[in-house]
């Protein structure tokens, strides 16, 4: 079945992994998906995936966006967000893979987003669900933002996993900061986001619309602590004692964070 997204920009953000790249968009081509432009946002990879990039450019129609040295998750996403000319982004990092039933469900999502304009973002992927969902339909529920709510992943209403936004999301919520390391980049966005007021749906089964991949050869570039999952009791009180800290502290950057 053929899927076309003509109001829909492709943007994947590209470090090192040619590999994972190619398998991304030759996935989307054998479902089906065809976009109206494909922007790959290179972050300055080493010469050996450089040069694979630029053989595949024309092999999957994409335009290559690059930078002479590495800055940083927020640029390489402002630099491809920048690029991009149709009203909608689709935003995939490289190591992430769409399943069969992505097509039919994105479509419901940019169809939600066509229809309303008070939608800014579509998440199709996660960690974990949102805290607080109120049912939307077609699978969808629109993610609500509790102040009382104590539980600390409520702040990350928006995320850089897989989703669907409308193209002058910069505009409305601000550019990425720049010189920073990736999860804090997040971070400051997520709360950019809560701060303007932005609104959102979420995929209710959130790990299947995309499967991250990350091969030994092609490895994760972010590194995230797995101290959460530690059944030790002093280790747990601790935990508790940080989320609690953090609810804290991410409800005063919402008020005072600039």
């Amino acid at each position: 079945m053929d899927y076309h997204f003509p109001d829909t920009t492709l943007l994947i953000t590209h470090y090192n992994r040619s590999g994972s790249l190619e398998r991304l968009l030759a996935t989307f081509e054998s479902l089906g998906c065809r976009f109206g432009d494909i922007v790959v946002s290179d972050d300055g990879s080493r010469p050996e995936h450089l040069d694979k990039l630029k053989a595949m450019e024309n092999r999957y129609a994409f335009r290559l966006i690059t930078t002479p040295v590495n800055k940083g998750l927020g640029n390489n996403i402002n630099k491809g967000q920048d690029a991009v000319k149709t009203p909608y982004t689709l935003y995939v990092q490289e190591d992430f893979q769409p399943s069969d039933i992505f097509p039919g469900h994105f479509q419901d999502a940019l169809g939600f987003m066509r229809e309303d304009p008070a939608w800014d973002i579509v998440r199709f992927y996660a960690y974990f669900s949102y805290p607080t969902l109120r049912p939307f339909k077609k699978g969808f529920s629109e993610m609500v933002y509790t102040f009382w709510d104590m539980n600390h992943l409520k702040f990350y209403y928006y995320s850089d996993h897989p989703h669907l936004r409308r193209s002058h999301f910069l505009e409305k919520f601000g550019r990425y900061p720049e010189g920073i390391k990736g999860d804090l980049t997040e971070y400051k966005m997520a709360v950019s986001f809560l701060q303007k007021k932005g609104k959102g749906l979420f995929f209710n089964d959130f790990t299947k619309l995309f499967y991250q991949k990350n091969s030994s050869d092609e490895p994760s570039t972010m590194e995230r602590p797995n101290w959460r999952l530690s059944s030790n009791p002093l280790i747990k009180l601790s935990r508790l004692l940080y989320l609690r800290y953090r609810w804290l502290k991410n409800s005063l950057d919402l008020v005072f964070m600039k």
